[in-house]
């Protein structure tokens, strides 16, 4: 599936924006996103004080004492800020409270009573919440207990924190979910990322209003049954990485599929932990559903039974033969054990991409493939029907459009020929593909001829629901497409292992703007929505971290005069735009100095490339002299890199992002750390705005706007590190350039330069 997954560069869908949205800060936390259906300004903010109350009915709920809970701890964690829980027959006259619950809530019946708000199970209907704020109370009121928690998670994002303290800017919400199916699909985590995962599922999934997980396990859970599959799935990791590769080849040359072998890190989690993740998705309204590739993908089942595969002389068979029932005694085996510890009411059972080459399985030989595969489909589908259990699967072996009609010729890397099975015909479809399977829609990509549209089209006669997967927010036509009836929801994909580095460098775009596809029906133009993408990025971040950086715990942020070792006049490099002075961004100050005179150096910049052809330096240093918290470099590229997707290195994800070079941070002992400068990591071109890519975005670094330049923005971008030595004083920073460094296609990358305008530092307390 991985190998499907492109970069569309193609402009967006739009509706006309709500008003409010221009009205509101452009601080990302007076924001909800997705963007609410219906949203006005009130007059009169919340004051959060010491003296506000969470308000609990005295027989409240679970659901409500999870959210006064994760409320209480939100503004504790985050704000410093402590409030109180009480239990009440009845809500005070004069106290300031925050009363939060569904429809049910004796409260929360009062409160919408008491101002004649309308609230029913029906109204706003599923999943639906209002949201009051004024200065004296806040309501989030649910139509049920999914609308309360998604109301919280509205709320959490409109706490703004003041030059007067915090406060929650007055409104009113009505919101509810336009697709039911708003999901993610992703690896099971290793043991490293499970707080990982965890604050991903609380802190960005929950928080944006995704309800499902769709969890690829292969050999990453603990096995019982069978031990032999977890020995197989870490010999298959270790094989590939040593001997870097991402996939293995037939025995012949022949192309296999990925093993998505960076499942669970490539390691194997205990049940236990499973059961913890499980658990904590759930409890945030979240259906946790594990992907148990089967047929195609299954190298985690043969690597200890070739004698199943259905190229039994493969190095690493990738698909077990449907004409051996003992493929389906391993296979149930294995169903029974993760079905056991899930509990899931979906298993989604993969069925993309089955390549195996026709004629290699003396089983299978003279059989009609389609036939096997429904086969195939029907015996899993039945299987777990027994046990209340609903079916997903990707679809592309439905659509000959996709797959080709009947058998295919294809040339191993020596060139001899060999051939894959096509679709199912039209007619195996209908009549032998079970209808309330769930399809999983990635060909919905339209080409010339309309191809992804008639798909779907294709699907929904057929009589499925589909949910487009591998979504992107580039999708054509979307208002129209996502009307059908069919199509029950959205499922952008990862296709590598579950980390911070991955999804933060590569999926953010794609997992914010999928996410207002599904609940709202108000989509953004693309170019709108990286904008708003970049500007969410510091809260995105310091949630997925799980940490806040030192420039936001009230300690100074000092300007360095850098000015000693600039190098360069930006304006004879054709660099122009940035205004001298102060650049602020939130807590962020940085000085610029004024040049005296036309023409004089006012940056440091280095080369990056194989020969520095600019006669640019490839080395600077900067003194710096402190015992600081942290250091944030003022910085950004001369020009574009690039940026390819985590899984092009499966045994390699930090160099899928171009190094164009690295900061030393040099100790007054000696000790030198090292700060890679990677491109979309921490650092993008000074004139991004000019880029027409608008998935390109920078995780690690904030965005700030420090001028203009022919009417365009020039950014630059801040990098904060976080010093690991406190009470050593850092002397120096050295600024060097990277001179070989080879993109995931082996070539080395262009030469490049990178521009440090300023630093400052977080002084010690």
């Amino acid at each position: 599936m991985k190998d499907q997954v492109k970069i569309v560069m193609r402009r967006s869908f739009s509706l006309p924006l709500f008003t409010m949205l221009a009205c509101l800060s452009p601080c990302a936390a007076a924001e909800i996103f997705p963007i609410p259906q219906q949203i006005e300004t009130s007059s009169g903010d919340f004051k959060l004080d010491s003296s506000v109350m969470i308000a609990l009915p005295r027989n409240a709920s679970p659901n409500d004492e999870f959210l006064a809970r994760s409320l209480a701890a939100e503004l504790a964690d985050w704000y410093g800020l402590a409030v109180r829980t009480e239990r009440l027959q009845a809500l005070p006259r004069a106290a300031r409270v925050i009363l939060m619950g569904a429809a049910a809530n004796p409260l929360v019946k009062q409160f919408c009573a008491a101002n004649r708000l309308q609230i029913a199970e029906n109204d706003p209907g599923p999943e639906g919440y209002i949201l009051q704020t004024g200065p004296n109370a806040v309501l989030i009121a649910g139509s049920d207990e999914r609308g309360a928690f998604y109301g919280l998670q509205s709320l959490r994002q409109i706490i703004e924190r003041t030059g007067s303290g915090l406060r929650i800017a007055g409104m009113k919400v009505r919101d509810w979910p336009y697709k039911p199916i708003r999901g993610i699909k992703l690896y099971l985590p290793g043991h490293e990322n499970i707080p990982f995962f965890k604050r991903f599922v609380s802190d960005f999934a929950a928080l944006y209003k995704y309800n499902y997980l769709f969890v690829e396990f292969n050999g990453g859970v603990r096995l019982d049954r069978h031990p032999e599959i977890n020995a197989g799935w870490l010999e298959l990791f270790k094989n590939l990485a040593y001997s870097r590769r991402d996939r293995p080849a037939g025995p012949h040359g022949e192309y296999q599929d990925s093993p998505n072998q960076d499942a669970a890190d490539g390691g194997v989690l205990e049940k236990a932990e499973v059961a913890d993740l499980v658990g904590w998705t759930r409890q945030r309204y979240i259906e946790f559903v594990p992907e148990i590739p089967s047929l195609s993908h299954s190298y985690y089942l043969l690597t200890r039974h070739r004698e199943l595969a259905d190229v039994p002389n493969a190095e690493w068979p990738d698909a077990y033969c449907p004409s051996n029932p003992d493929s389906y005694k391993l296979l149930f085996d294995i169903l029974d054990e993760c079905v056991d510890l899930v509990r899931p009411r979906m298993v989604h059972i993969g069925h993309d991409e089955w390549r195996a080459p026709l004629g290699a399985c003396p089983r299978c030989a003279g059989k009609d493939r389609g036939e096997l595969f429904a086969q195939d489909v029907n015996r899993i589908h039945d299987y777990l029907s027994k046990r209340n259990i609903q079916v997903a699967m990707y679809g592309d072996h439905l659509i000959e459009d996709v797959r080709g009609r009947g058998k295919s010729d294809q040339k191993t890397r020596g060139g001899d020929i060999y051939q894959w099975p096509g679709a199912l015909t039209p007619e195996q479809v209908k009549e032998r593909i079970p209808k309330d399977i769930l399809i999983f829609n990635w060909f919905w990509r339209d080409g010339r001829k309309g191809e992804g549209e008639n798909n779907e089209i294709k699907v929904q006669a057929w009589g499925f629901q589909q949910v487009f997967n591998n979504f992107e927010p580039g999708m054509q036509n979307y208002g129209k497409r996502s009307s059908r009836g069919s199509v029950v929801g959205g499922v952008p994909s990862s296709w590598a292992a579950t980390t911070e580095f991955n999804f933060g460098k590569d999926l953010i775009y794609d997992f914010l703007g999928c996410a207002n596809l599904v609940w709202s029906k108000h989509w953004l133009e693309e170019k709108e929505l990286s904008a708003l993408v970049q500007r969410r990025m510091p809260q995105v971040r310091r949630y997925l971290r799980g940490t806040a950086p030192p420039s936001e715990d009230g300690d100074p942020v000092v300007p360095i005069d850098i000015s000693p070792a600039f190098n360069v006049a930006l304006r004879k490099l054709n660099i122009g735009g940035i205004r001298a002075g102060t650049a602020a961004f939130g807590n962020l100050r940085f000085n610029m100095p004024v040049s005296s005179a036309d023409g004089e150096n006012d940056a440091v910049m280095v080369s990056t490339g194989p020969d520095r052809r600019s006669g640019l330096a490839g080395q600077a240093v900067v003194p710096i002299g402190a015992d600081c918290s942290s250091l944030i470099l003022l910085h950004a590229s001369a020009a574009p890199a690039q940026n390819a997707f985590a899984y092009r290195y499966v045994y390699n994800f930090d160099d899928t992002a171009d190094l164009l070079g690295h900061y030393e941070v040099v100790y007054e002992d000696g000790l030198v750390e090292s700060i890679p400068i990677r491109y979309g990591v921490n650092i993008l071109e000074w004139n991004r705005a000019a880029n027409p890519n608008p998935r390109v975005y920078c995780y690690g670094a904030d965005a700030i706007q420090c001028g203009l330049r022919d009417g365009q923005p020039t950014t630059l971008f801040a990098l904060e590190w976080r010093n690991p030595r406190y009470g050593k004083v850092i002397t120096q920073v050295r600024m060097i350039g990277s001179t070989g460094f080879r993109d995931t296609r082996g070539k080395v990358i262009s030469e490049n330069a990178i521009i440090l305008k300023a630093i400052s530092v977080v002084k010690r307390r």
